[in-house]
């Protein structure tokens, strides 16, 4: 086989254009020098302690192994217990690290609710250095939202964006102090748009493959523009560290939340008052509807505001105002979007036939629970939602107790026991249920170390599943 020899020429020639293309290819990449240099100043540190009971080793962040979720994290610092005194009753001093930004140059600084949640003390550490003691004016844990204030003027504050025209494959980037290194910056694209996460129906988080981690929660996300789109918030982890899934709340939701805390303190949602469950195919189906989409109304609350408005269980919501509810996990995103006593147009299928019903929203009744989900019922150890058996329905299946289950979560435990919608939950680990809040008794008490023996009563006969809480 002959060599083939080019000419000194062609050569030169040839890695010029190899240079010229890498070159060219650098050039299509962001740099993000100078958005740095100008957000850097408004990114803030923040540090926080509270004295809480000691009675369990400190897991993720500080906090007990069963206050963190097991996959979707919110991401604290790391956390440094204090040594415990001798003797019954001792307490320990916990610290946490997040990160937060100045909103507005006369002390306004926005972060996550997780960051600020039951701290004795909440420190501000400043681009320059300084630290200033900060006090909460408002948290809001149904979006993950804490707007803080500080005793300073003339500060350096950030640029907000528009969250609503985020697009998938845009670059963002991040600004925060993981793990306690100060104003670290990563970067990544957009993942996707109006992620609906486990107990958290009221956000359309985006999702990023910015490299997230414990620290940066509550710091700002950028676009290439240097404007503010989000606030960091939680992870998608099976390891407690980064795994390439991070979600950021966007800025126009967060700040239409600060702009209520700033006012009254406290965040007003409007309240339909229903029982939701996703619409399946076959449900579609019998529903003589096209396509498995909408909010089914499985239960209303007889004094709420879906049954005065003439709301009735077995209605398919498909539109708030105009806006497609695509699945059931976006209904009280929409609706609480309004404020109460507003009215709002719901575009309905009952019977067969499509329909429009204008219903005034209720204020939320009890501030601990979200409303339009019977969270009071949802055993978020095991992803269920569980409503009372009434005595007719006992008697027509002839057991003596129970528990109906409404909904179960995508991969939660119950999931992967094999636990369904409609499965009458009767005993766990050999104990009896008989109502909701037993059901939450026995949950809260049941042991992670070995498997759990569930009995269920399913289409007409009886069967048990095994668990196992991780």
């Amino acid at each position: 086989m002959k060599r083939l020899i080019l000419p000194s020429t062609l050569w030169v020639c040839v890695v010029a254009l190899l240079t010229f293309g890498q070159a060219a290819s650098a050039q299509g990449l962001p740099d993000f020098t100078e958005l740095v240099e100008d957000a850097a100043p408004g990114v803030v540190n923040i540090s926080t302690s509270r004295t809480v009971q000691r009675n369990s080793a400190p897991g993720f962040g500080g906090f007990g192994g069963q206050e963190i979720p097991e996959i979707f994290r919110h991401f604290f610092g790391d956390s440094f217990p204090a040594p415990p005194s001798s003797g019954q009753g001792r307490t320990e001093e916990r610290q946490s690290l997040g990160s937060g930004f100045v909103i507005s140059d006369d002390g306004y600084v926005m972060t996550n609710a997780h960051v600020v949640q039951d701290a004795d003390e909440i420190l501000v550490r400043l681009n320059d250095r300084r630290e200033l003691s900060a006090e909460v004016i408002g948290s809001d844990p149904q979006t993950d939202v804490a707007l803080l204030k500080i005793d300073a003027s003339d500060l350096p504050t950030l640029t907000l964006g528009n969250s609503d025209e985020l697009k998938v494959g845009e670059w963002v980037a991040a600004i925060g102090s993981p793990f306690g290194f100060d104003h670290s910056v990563t970067a990544g694209i957009v993942s996707a748009i109006n992620r609906t996460l486990p107990r958290d129906a009221y956000v359309p988080f985006i999702q990023t493959d910015v490299a997230i981690n414990p620290g940066n929660s509550g710091g700002p996300l950028f676009n290439l523009d240097g404007e503010v789109v989000g606030i960091n918030s939680q992870i998608f982890t099976r390891s407690g560290g980064f795994m390439g899934v991070s979600f950021a709340i966007p800025i126009n939701v967060a700040m239409d939340v600060a702009d209520q805390l700033r006012e009254g303190g406290r965040v007003d949602r409007g309240w339909l008052g229903v029982m939701i469950q996703p619409v399946s195919e076959d449900l579609a189906e019998s529903f003589g509807m096209e396509n498995a989409i909408g909010a089914l109304i499985a239960d209303l609350d007889p004094e709420g505001p879906a049954a005065q408005g003439g709301l009735q269980a077995g209605d398919v919501i498909l539109e708030v105002n105009g806006e497609e509810v695509e699945r059931s996990s976006s209904l009280p995103r929409l609706i609480g979007k309004g404020a109460p006593g507003t009215e709002v147009e719901l575009t309905l299928m009952r019977d067969g036939e499509e329909l429009t019903e204008s219903v005034e929203l209720g204020s939320w009744p009890n501030a601990e629970q979200p409303p339009d989900q019977p969270s009071s019922n949802n055993q978020a150890r095991l992803g269920v939602m569980v409503a009372e058996l009434d005595e007719a329905m006992r008697e027509q299946l002839n057991i003596p107790g129970g528990v109906i289950v409404r909904q179960v979560e995508s991969g939660s435990v119950a999931a992967e026991a094999g636990i369904r919608s409609g499965d009458v939950l009767v005993s766990i680990d050999h104990r009896s249920v008989s109502s909701s809040d037993e059901l939450v008794e026995i949950v809260e008490a049941l042991p992670t170390d070995r498997a759990i023996p569930v009995r269920l009563f399913r289409d007409g006969r009886s069967l048990f599943v095994a668990l196992r809480l991780e």
